[in-house]
């Protein structure tokens, strides 16, 4: 190889070394901006509220069986003025003493625009789900009294969109109580045979990386 040769050799190897750190410095550039940005607009978690619970069927029977059938209306609320928020999966089910007692309902998926505000009516059905002996014989005890708290769970993922930039998955959890008052029919509204209870009631929410 003639000494030309080397040095036009040389001269392709510093080229592309000049573009590798322009990409990497590109890259790194663009990772401090976006974090930036990120850093600035940090979203606040949506706000989610259980508005009402229609129960249809309430009823536990030999041995340890449930069998449930409600209504509910669930509202979320984009509380920030900047950042969007795609749900990509969100399932919603009821539980007992943190044993569920429907199967999970999957709700549409849903972008949330800044301050925008979103209502889903999904139905929850559990049909002779068995619960533990201890579940059964608290909620007999409810049953008696009169008065039940379920949790309504919402499970599932979401993603933040910044103008055209669109973040990972993220998970989310919300917890909604509902305190059905079976015994006192002034509580709720009658819908044909079912009971409608309104609770607007605020959940509790958690957002983290999934």
């Amino acid at each position: 190889m003639t000494a030309k040769d080397c040095g036009h050799h040389d001269e392709d190897e510093q080229r592309a070394k000049r573009i590798t750190v322009a990409i990497v410095g590109f890259l790194v550039v663009l990772g401090i901006v976006v974090f930036l940005v990120w850093a600035i607009l940090h979203p606040d978690k949506p706000r989610f509220t259980l508005q009402d619970v229609t129960i249809y069927a309430f009823n536990l029977t030999a041995p340890n069986l449930l069998t449930s059938n409600m209504q509910i209306t669930l509202s979320s609320h984009n509380p920030n003025d900047k950042i969007g928020i795609y749900y990509q999966k969100l399932d919603v089910f009821a539980s007992y003493q943190n044993q569920q007692i429907t199967l999970p309902t999957l709700l549409p998926r849903t972008y949330q625009g800044h301050l925008d505000a979103t209502v889903w009516s999904p139905f929850l059905y559990g049909n002779a789900v068995p619960v533990a002996p201890f579940v059964e014989q608290g909620l007999s005890q409810d049953l008696n009294t009169g008065m039940v708290l379920l949790n309504i769970k919402v499970y599932g993922q979401l993603k933040w969109r910044v103008g055209t930039w669109i973040s990972g998955r993220y998970q989310i959890n919300a917890n909604c109580p509902a305190y059905i008052a079976f015994s006192d029919r002034t509580k709720g509204i009658q819908v044909g045979s079912a009971m409608k209870y309104q609770l607007v009631q605020t959940c509790t929410v958690d957002v983290s990386l999934n």
